[in-house]
């Protein structure tokens, strides 16, 4: 190995390292900030407002759960790309609101939580919640 080629291969250490380093780092402080009691009963606010924002939508926005709901049953990819973009799986919630409902429909995003109650949220799903 060349000197050139070592000092390439030491420099991608360095960095692989330092940037294991700060992932970690990082992970420490969310974890931190996230179990502090305060911001877990502001979490556990929150997620309550969320479910009975949800419930008093259902009503009028059940409909669009059980287009979305065909949609994924019957494989009917057209109608699922006209779904909004808030899909937010990795915290159980996909919204089955038409694109574009924050503006044309003033509506917040709107649908079932990974429990499978109504759930009604504004922007993204929260980090970790």
């Amino acid at each position: 190995m060349t000197a050139p080629e070592e000092e390439r291969r030491v420099q991608e250490a360095v960095r692989r390292h330092a940037r294991t380093r700060a992932f970690a780092e990082a992970e420490d402080v969310i974890s931190a900030v996230l179990s502090d009691p305060r911001v877990q009963e502001a979490r556990t606010r929150v997620g309550a407002a969320e479910t009975e924002f949800g419930m008093e939508l259902q009503a009028r926005l059940q409909p669009f759960q059980d287009r979305y709901d065909r949609a994924v049953a019957e494989g009917d990819a057209d109608r699922l790309t006209e779904v909004c973009a808030g899909k937010h799986g990795r915290w159980g919630r996909i919204c089955v609101l038409p694109d574009g409902h924050e503006t044309s429909m003033e509506e917040p995003h709107w649908g079932r939580s990974s429990e499978g109650r109504p759930i009604a949220w504004v922007g993204s799903a929260p980090d970790g919640w």
